[in-house]
This record gives structure tokens, sequence and C-alpha cells, in this order.
């Protein structure tokens, strides 16, 4: 428990940080994850498949920027990450 009025303003500031790093977080390994099933699907044509991927990594290099911008994520884990999302998404096509 809180002692004097900067604790107390601490705490607050620490949960109103943690709930924004979770959203960040959260946010980036579900759309990576819906990337990487939407490779995987076979039944959509791949023009439209690719167009829906396309759209995809780049809410993925939103979110990542954001958070690499806000100290979510270090900068070289953003960066490897669409990296490999960029690999990915090219040996896919080719």
């Amino acid at each position: 428990m809180a002692n004097n009025k900067s604790a107390e303003k601490r705490i607050k500031i620490t949960q109103r940080n943690r709930l924004q790093n979770k959203y960040y977080k959260t946010s980036v390994k579900t759309l990576i994850k819906l990337f990487y099933q939407t490779t995987e699907l076979s039944e959509i044509s791949l023009s439209s498949k690719e167009e829906n991927l396309k759209n995809l990594l780049k809410s993925i290099y939103s979110l990542l920027d954001k958070g690499t911008k806000k100290n979510i994520f270090h900068k070289n884990t953003a960066g490897r990450k669409k990296s490999q999302l960029a690999a990915h998404l090219n040996s896919f096509l080719n």
C-alpha cells in the first residue's frame, strides 16, 4: 500500500502503462497469428488472399511502429518481426 501521494500516483501510472503495453502486445500477437493462418488457408483465391495479407501486414507494421515509438517494443524486436513477416509473405507469393 502506498504511503504518500507520489507513490499513489506511480501506482496509477504503472497500471495505465501496463494496460497500454498489454493492448499493443496482444494485438500484435493476434494479428500475427491471423496472418499465418491466412497464408495456410487454401479455399480463398490467391488475389483476394494477397490483398488481405497486405492489409494485415500494414496493420501489424503500424502497431509495431507505434509500440516501438512508445518503448513497448525494442526497435530490434520490431524490426525482426517485420522482417520475418515480410520474408514469409514473399515466400508465400513466390
